[in-house]
């Protein structure tokens, strides 16, 4: 998918401290157990995690958590706003992502998707990512998580 494709054209930026009430509330309108300040506090005070969101004028879109290691990097937490689901705004944070790998160090993504999310993990499918393995009761409610993964493609020169 180009740039030109996209319905809702954003900026993908660092998460800041302002940013922390707009991806909460997202965070709540999305998931039946959302993340509180505190959890996004606790992953970001980590050395490899990196807070970013999708910014489109003044609005915060879409918001993703994602930590750093040498040969991969694990998305933590994605939220899209509701309303701007299927408008290309989870896609341009995957292809930032993407953006990060390299053939020489990190050649792929990982991320864990909730059984009882099967638009998420469409999302993820259609992206590029497949379902490598399931976590049995991965979460506190005892539900299973699906984990998928994104792997760099080989370069043609």
């Amino acid at each position: 998918m180009s740039a030109t494709e996209f319905k809702t054209k954003c900026q993908i930026r660092w998460l800041i401290r302002r940013d922390m009430p707009d991806v909460l509330a997202i965070d709540f309108d999305q998931f039946n157990h959302p993340w509180w300040e505190e959890d996004y506090l606790s992953c970001l005070r980590q050395r490899n995690a990196i807070g970013m969101v999708a910014e489109c004028g003044h609005d915060i879109l879409g918001a993703m958590i994602y930590e750093l290691h040498k040969s991969r990097l694990r998305i933590l937490r994605f939220v899209v706003k509701q309303s701007h689901e299927r408008q290309g705004v989870g896609a341009q944070m995957i292809r930032r992502l993407v953006d990060k790998l390299s053939q020489q160090r990190r050649r792929e993504i990982l991320v864990n998707v909730p059984e009882s999310l099967f638009d998420a993990q469409l999302f993820f499918k259609a992206m590029g990512f497949e379902a490598i393995k399931v976590l049995r009761e991965e979460y506190d409610n005892g539900e299973d998580a699906y984990v998928f993964r994104y792997t760099l493609r080989e370069s043609l020169t």
